[in-house]
């Protein structure tokens, strides 16, 4: 006699000796569970083997969205052929920036050979102090003095150089070679920086397209304000602090050149980097125009703190409230530790990233706080 399928189903049957079969078994980790972590393990995969390609995507990202305006007006004037439109403007890139910037640094690293050189020998058989140095008004007797502490006697730079750094002045010498040798390395760097930023050129309206789309799953309803504020910070960011400190270096190196100052590319290149912090740019010069007067030189020193006087009043009046605009001001402590922070991660470019970043932080601090002291009204709440 047999028995039906319902019969043969609400039959007792014998337990199973190991459980349940496994097609009533539930999965260990469900497929859901299972593809988040696969996605979570490519994700840092990629990190791990392309996190040497971060400097230049970086500055890829920085130069397009502070020259995006130009670049637009650049499409329409050759009827939007964005191919065209990004080799040109890779081009203006080189010619303007990279260029310029690169021809800079041969100079500098000449003139920075020879105070190693000075260094090195100094520190072998000493120097005396020099006459200038006891010519400053107020403090030229101090400053001979410290000259023949830590200065002036053989091993006294080493020393000094050991006490504050914890290596001798041989293995710093052997780092400065290190850093000559490593020419090849940023070519690299700066070659993969221009790769990138041509497809950001040609590209950049649709990765930004599909980043909205993205960024809407993972942040709705305050995507598209604070994405907003990315490409407003950091072109006012790199406009405002960027193109102003590279123009105060260049202004003030032809100065220093004309003056007669010995290095004037490296102390330029030095006064453009301190332009980036408040107040940096006129210590610059104020120390340099010191250094003439001392040396002899009163009417070069005065001709040179007063051009660096009249410039800089010219730039804090005029130009710096055209060029900076945006959402963000940074106050001095921010911008310090955005410079600082960013020189030691990234070297050169982080004097611009660093920045970029601390003002997205203040950003997002801002629209928080703005979130939390003006809480959205209750829903059905009539609104005067």
């Amino acid at each position: 006699m047999q028995l039906s399928n319902r019969e043969r189903d609400e039959a007792p049957s014998e337990p199973r000796l190991f459980g349940r079969p496994a097609y009533e078994r539930s999965a260990l980790v469900g497929p859901i569970s299972a593809a988040r972590w696969l996605l979570v393990f490519v994700l840092l995969a990629g990190v791990y083997f392309f996190h040497g390609f971060l400097v230049p995507v970086l500055a890829a990202l920085v130069i397009g969205f502070a020259t995006w305006p130009i670049y637009r007006r650049l499409l329409a004037a050759i009827g939007g052929n964005r191919t065209l439109g990004a080799t040109i403007a890779i081009i203006a890139v080189i010619s303007f920036i990279v260029a310029p910037i690169s021809l800079a640094a041969v100079y500098a690293v000449d003139e920075v050979r020879e105070w190693v050189a000075w260094t090195i020998e100094t520190n072998k058989f000493g120097a005396p102090v020099p006459v200038w140095l006891t010519q400053i008004p107020g403090a030229g007797v101090w400053l001979g003095t410290q000259w023949a502490k830590y200065v002036g006697h053989p091993g006294a730079i080493g020393e000094l150089v050991q006490l504050v750094s914890g290596s001798n002045i041989g293995n710093i010498y052997r780092g400065v070679l290190v850093v000559g040798a490593s020419a090849f390395q940023s070519f690299l760097t700066l070659l993969f920086m221009l790769i990138t930023l041509f497809f950001v050129y040609r590209d950049g309206e649709k990765l930004v397209a599909q980043l909205d789309r993205l960024g809407e799953r993972i942040l709705p309803m305050r995507w598209e304000r604070v994405s907003r504020i990315v490409p407003l910070t950091i072109s006012s960011t790199v406009t405002g602090m960027g193109v102003i400190a590279i123009g105060e270096g260049i202004v003030l190196g032809v100065a220093y050149w004309l003056a007669g100052v010995p290095s004037p590319v490296t102390l330029g290149i030095i006064t453009g980097i301190m332009a980036l912090i408040p107040g940096g740019a006129p210590l610059c010069f104020t120390l340099v125009s010191i250094y003439l007067f001392a040396s002899g030189s009163p009417v070069a020193a005065a001709a040179l703190f007063a051009w660096g006087t009249i410039e800089l009043f010219i730039v804090d009046k005029t130009l710096r409230p055209r060029l900076v605009g945006g959402p963000i001001s940074l106050p001095f402590l921010p911008t310090f530790f955005g410079l600082v922070g960013g020189v030691k991660t990234m070297g050169f470019l982080g004097l611009f990233v660093g920045p970029v970043l601390m003002a997205l932080l203040v950003a997002i601090w801002r629209e928080w706080l703005h979130e939390v002291t003006n809480p959205p009204p209750p829903p059905g709440a009539i609104i005067k």
